[in-house]
């Protein structure tokens, strides 16, 4: 922490000194005006890690799931908007405790969340529940090879939400919710200046959430508020600063079971209990100060830290050994577990983004330095029965085996295990640590050709104090990820690109020795063509893009022999096409299209250390389908001479592997939404959405046979909201 406190000092220093240097003449209150909106243009384009390209120069495939698609599709969590993308495929999610997704056919540790940025923070690390989508101005899917700026992230891509910021206006909404099985929601969003000049903005988001579940006995509660304030100092600098928080009583859900002789377990049927809840909750904060040394050099300084944690009882279906239902088909067995997890995550970076000409040649420049430190502290007790050798049901005791009757549940007859039979799995506390130095640079070798060269050096510090066991480990490691690109501008319409990275993600946990693994390692490559549609007709704008890509991942966690010494030598590739469109045209119609072709496999031999299960070259990424589809329409129309809007959306996912090393699949499904809109006075809208139109019964992911997730049956919802 010493280390931390002086990266802290010295980040605040800078942040004084050029707060210092950007003092300028006041100005009218009418050029002010216009100032606050160029203000707003830089910061809103100035983001860490991207620089500011068009679409048509970038080196790489971004999909912006902007605000009103996010409307469109009723997404109200980070799982609904990743539907989007058929890039992007859901993956277990702990019992619907976290978001999990894979990007390209690969996800990160199973036993944690998947990485994802907030405004270019890493605040997918942690337990602070599943992301809601209140405060979320856009959720950005940053696929390929990328990783030489960002670093430490997910193999396959990187997920950026971008918040809801304070605009320098006055206004907001408030909008209420009903939906089936009791749900009610209240969401609000409020913003104002104040200052003299009105130079500085305020807003809150906040939410309030009470549902049940088409799975019986299950509801949820959660809550939120985000307010956030941003100062325009002077005309060439700004300081703004976020607060999140959010906390949720949720219970653990790992699904339903199948079996080959009894098929699923009816999808209504809760395999927990309802007294049983898991709270989460997490407080972060974010300040970030930009300062334009002139139109063409700026520097970005930002900080973050976050709490989270995540408390609680859970019932959890047994596995095949202790598992009835795959014998009779008529009761599930269950083990029950404690968690006691808390996280805080600490993060600084700086950022310099210029533009200069050496000769004939034009260079974009990105160059910056991160720092950031996460501590991991988990307590884990399990009380888990012994194998049934074969046994039906009706031979075990059902109070030593939690059964829950399939046809014929009943919740609540059983004690929460006494602390003497409980075993402790976990208590270990630790503290990943990095500083990283990462470059970039974009040369227009002419009006048509730009090259892309860039790198990233990661410094790794890892200490692992495993109260359990009493040892102390630490080690560090350092790693170069390199980062290349060509674009060529055939047109206005079109351009051709090519890029290759290598990406770098730090595994937790050490080896017998004491030793930190060598960090779980990703090259990709791709081609593509991005084609501007609004250069070939005045009917349209939009863009459209088609993607070759190919990923190699090696140093995946295996045991080396047996179910002991880990080593880092999996390895496994994916390779696909990709089409995404995102299209409106003259007669108000939107279009949004993405289709994904993934082929993603082992590449070598090995036992996975999460799921204890073994895999040969070829055998399948879990949950990774080799086609999915997403399409969403949406048309204005004018009814009685008022506003209303209508519109649809399918998802296709194809048939994909359910458990490592097994026969067992998911079988592929499509599902369809429709919803539509009307404003019946002026500021007051009343929206239907109905998911699921068909009822389609369905199977989003699972960790194996005995844990799959349901998907939601027919859902219909009701939504009025108030513009102010």
């Amino acid at each position: 922490m010493k280390s931390t406190r002086r990266i802290l000092a010295a980040f605040v220093m800078a942040t004084a000194s050029i707060s210092a240097i950007a003092t300028a003449p006041a100005i009218a209150q009418d050029e002010e005006a216009d100032r606050v909106e160029d203000v707003i243009f830089v910061v809103g384009d100035r983001r860490a890690y991207q620089g500011n390209f068009e679409f048509l120069e970038d080196t790489a495939i971004n999909q912006l799931i902007d605000e009103d698609l996010l409307v469109d599709t009723g997404a109200r969590s980070l799982d609904d908007a990743l539907d989007l993308s058929a890039s992007v495929s859901r993956q277990n999610n702990f019992g619907g405790l976290w978001n999990s997704f894979s990007i390209r056919g690969f996800s990160g540790d199973i036993n944690l969340p998947s990485g994802f940025l907030v405004n270019g923070f890493n605040a997918g690390r942690g337990f602070g529940g599943p992301r809601d989508l209140a405060g979320i101005e856009s959720v950005e899917v940053l696929k390929g090879p990328r990783s030489a700026l960002f670093g430490r992230g997910e193999p396959g891509g990187t997920i950026n939400l971008v918040t809801k910021r304070p605009e320098f206006e006055t206004g907001g909404y408030v909008e209420g919710t009903i939906g089936s099985w009791d749900q009610y929601r209240l969401e609000g969003d409020a913003q104002t200046v104040l200052g003299n000049n009105d130079q500085v903005g305020v807003r809150v988001v906040g939410f309030y959430e009470d549902a049940e579940s088409f799975r019986e006995g299950k509801e949820t509660q959660r809550h939120g508020v985000y307010p956030s304030v941003r100062f325009n100092i002077n005309d060439k600098s700004t300081l703004s600063y976020e607060l999140e928080y959010t906390a949720q009583e949720l219970p653990q859900d790992r699904g339903v079971i199948f079996s080959d002789t009894f098929g699923f377990s009816p999808r209504e049927l809760f395999v927990g209990e309802p007294d049983a809840l898991i709270e989460t909750e997490v407080l972060g904060h974010q300040i970030e100060y930009q300062y334009d040394f002139s139109d063409n050099w700026g520097v970005l300084l930002g900080a973050g830290y976050r709490e989270t944690s995540l408390e609680g009882d859970a019932y959890e279906t047994n596995f095949g050994s202790r598992q009835p239902y795959l014998v009779d088909g008529e009761a599930i067995s269950r083990f029950f577990r404690y968690r006691d997890y808390d996280t805080d995550y600490f993060v600084l970076r700086a950022e310099v983004t210029g533009e200069f000409n050496t000769g004939a040649l034009r260079h974009r420049l990105i160059v910056g330095v991160d720092y950031d430190e996460f501590n991991n502290d988990q307590f884990q007790q399990r009380f888990r029965q012994a194998g049934i050798g074969g046994a039906p049901s009706s031979s075990l005791d059902p109070v030593e085996y939690l059964l829950l009757d399939v046809s014929d549940p009943v919740y609540g007859q059983y004690d929460r295990p006494d602390d003497s039979v409980l075993s402790l799995r976990q208590d270990q506390l630790e503290t990943l640590s990095g500083t990283g130095l990462y470059f970039q640079d974009q040369i227009d070798f002419t009006d048509k050709l730009q090259v892309r060269l860039g790198g990233r050096f990661d410094d790794f510090e890892q200490d692992l104090d495993n109260r359990r066991f009493g040892t102390m480990e630490s080690s560090s490691n350092t790693y170069f990820s390199p980062q290349a690109g060509v674009v060529y501008r055939a047109n206005d319409a079109f351009s051709f690109y090519a890029a290759y990275g290598e990406g770098i993600r730090q595994l937790s946990g050490t080896d017998p020795d004491g030793n930190s693994f060598d960090p779980n390692k990703t090259e990709s490559a791709e081609i593509g063509v991005k084609a501007d549609l609004g250069q070939f007709s005045n009917q349209v704008e939009g863009t459209a893009s088609v993607t070759l890509f190919q990923v190699d991942q090696s140093n995946i966690l295996v045991f080396e022999s047996g179910f002991s010494d880990p080593i880092a030598a999996g390895e496994a590739e994916s390779q696909g096409v990709e089409v995404d469109a995102n299209l409106t045209f003259k007669n108000d119609l939107s279009v949004w299209f993405s289709f994904a072709y993934t082929d993603g496999e082992y590449s070598n031999s090995g036992t996975d250390t999460s799921t204890f299960t073994s895999f040969e070259p070829g055998t399948p990424l879990v949950n990774s389908p080799e086609n999915q589809l997403s399409v969403q329409l949406s048309k204005d129309l004018e009814v009685a001479n008022k506003r209303a809007r209508i519109g649809g959306g399918l998802l296709y996912v194809g048939e994909r592997s359910g458990e490592l090393g097994t026969d067992f699949t998911l079988p592929d499904y499509t599902t369809v939404r429709l919803f539509g809109e009307f404003e019946p006075v002026d500021n007051v809208t009343v929206r239907l959405d109905i998911d699921n139109v068909f009822d389609e019964t369905y199977y989003t992911d699972s960790f194996a046979n005995v844990w799959v997730q349901p998907g939601t049956p027919q859902r219909v919802r009701l939504t009025a909201a108030y513009n102010f």
